[in-house]
């Protein structure tokens, strides 16, 4: 079993293979300095299916290889926030328009459910929980992010896509699944590619998230609202990564990480 996130510059993209030989991709950006794109990755290593796709944010670069993927495999299912209904999504995103992601994305949901399936995929070793907030509680495509937890041979993943602290803030006041969800967390994706509005402290000081390592799925840093390294670095353990200690982890330094568990052990390459 594996959990792969790519580098996919400022977006996200990240694949669980499980034993059984199903498989969960979390977004589905692309690369566009190297062209990698999720679909045609997927083809090149002989998978034809992919068993659910989830969807954490409803911008571009969290779905800018959706084009892609749909024509290069078969997907099986379709989670995400579903209080976002097609319509909602055109409204949402009618000021700043649709990119070929998002317009796929639409088409997708008129044909594809997955949340809510009779007889949804089995994912071998892994037990998975989605979290999220409603429209038109909140109306803004970051804090109606999908947040999902994959607990994989009983390591805590949590991909919060793009929630802003108020959202964290909302989440935890009144799921307690979520603050359990938070505090079993063993790595981190920091929310919004590490983005400064992303950061919630209250995550580790109050509820306990003391995860080994911090991913960042982001490009070169732009704008000092990206610079949040020593923050998540005073939050992490720290644990053993390519031959050193580290406790933060970007795809935009180290590549595309690999997350390896075998024999009762795991780590990460």
């Amino acid at each position: 079993m594996e959990l792969k996130i790519f580098d996919v510059e400022h977006g996200a993209c990240a694949l669980l293979s499980c034993d059984n030989g199903t498989r969960l991709m979390i977004d589905c950006g692309h690369n566009s300095s190297t062209t990698w794109r999720p679909g045609t990755y997927l083809r090149e290593q002989g998978i034809s299916r992919l068993d659910l796709l989830s969807v954490s944010n409803y911008d571009e670069d969290h779905v800018s290889g959706l084009p892609d993927l749909r024509n290069k495999v078969d997907v099986g299912g379709l989670w995400r926030n579903e209080s976002v209904t097609p319509n909602i999504l055109r409204a949402l995103k009618r000021e700043n328009g649709m990119g070929p992601g998002i317009q796929e994305l639409l088409r997708m949901t008129e044909t594809c459910t997955g949340g809510a399936d009779a007889a949804p995929p089995t994912f071998s070793g892994v037990e998975r929980q989605a979290f999220h907030l409603d429209y038109p509680e909140f109306d803004d495509t970051n804090n109606l992010s999908f947040v999902v937890h994959l607990k994989i041979n009983g390591i805590g993943f949590l991909f919060p896509g793009d929630l802003e602290t108020s959202g964290w803030n909302a989440l935890l006041a009144r799921d307690g699944g979520f603050r359990a969800a938070v505090s079993d967390t063993k790595v981190l994706v920091a929310s919004h590619h590490g983005r400064e509005n992303g950061i919630c402290e209250d995550v580790f000081s109050r509820y306990g998230c003391k995860p080994y390592w911090i991913v960042m799925s982001d490009k070169a840093c732009v704008h000092d609202t990206q610079e949040t390294n020593a923050f998540y670095s005073s939050k992490a353990q720290g644990a053993s990564f390519r031959g050193e200690e580290r406790k933060v982890l970007t795809t935009r330094n180290d590549g595309r990480l690999r997350f390896w568990f075998e024999s009762g052990k795991w780590g990460a390459a």
